[in-house]
């Protein structure tokens, strides 16, 4: 299984670096980079659209024109038009997620910025935002552009991600930890 993932992580990292390769070509990778955002918006705001991406029921020609018709409504043109149009006609749209978060960090790493996945109990106010956001700069040492979730199961604190390296100052996981800790003495 974690083979898969990787295959399927690899082949996102391709699409993605294609299409950065492009867009850096193009001169255009903030304009991409922006209607890459509204695409996985539109993923997570429609049931629907999820299930045409990952379900293999739908052929490869149903795949294309419905993404072909939702980019032409959207105003999906040039890159990011053709490239849904690729990635569906190849039969790759279950990682469209991937490639999106692919595409971001390369952008990211271009601008001299690491891109930090943060999930929160709450949302942060802009002034948390700034303080999180200059501490952990003097961690990575570069910029560092926040992705914020916030899951209230955590109760409390943070789980930071920046690259490989995760930081998990939840309540839920010391509370975890103190229930196992108790298990061991009694």
């Amino acid at each position: 299984m974690a083979q898969t993932g990787s295959l399927i992580s690899g082949m996102a990292s391709r699409y993605a670096g294609s299409l950065f390769d492009l867009a850096s070509e193009a001169g255009n990778l903030d304009e991409v980079e922006k209607e890459l955002a509204r695409v996985e918006a539109m993923l997570a705001d429609s049931a629907d659209l999820r299930r045409l991406v990952v379900s293999p029921v739908f052929s490869a020609d149903d795949q294309l024109r419905a993404i072909s018709a939702i980019a032409d409504r959207a105003g999906f043109k040039g890159l990011v038009g053709n490239f849904l149009r690729v990635v569906a006609r190849n039969r790759r749209l279950f990682a469209l997620p991937g490639m999106i978060a692919g595409f971001r960090r390369l952008a990211a790493e271009a601008r001299g910025e690491v891109a930090a996945d943060v999930i929160t109990a709450h949302t942060l106010d802009a002034a948390q935002q700034a303080e999180l956001r200059q501490t952990l700069k003097a961690v990575a040492g570069k910029d560092v552009v926040l992705n914020l979730t916030v899951d209230p199961s955590i109760l409390g604190g943070l789980v930071v991600r920046i690259g490989s390296r995760q930081i998990d100052t939840s309540l839920k996981t010391k509370l975890n930890s103190l229930k196992l800790a108790l298990k061991e003495v009694g």
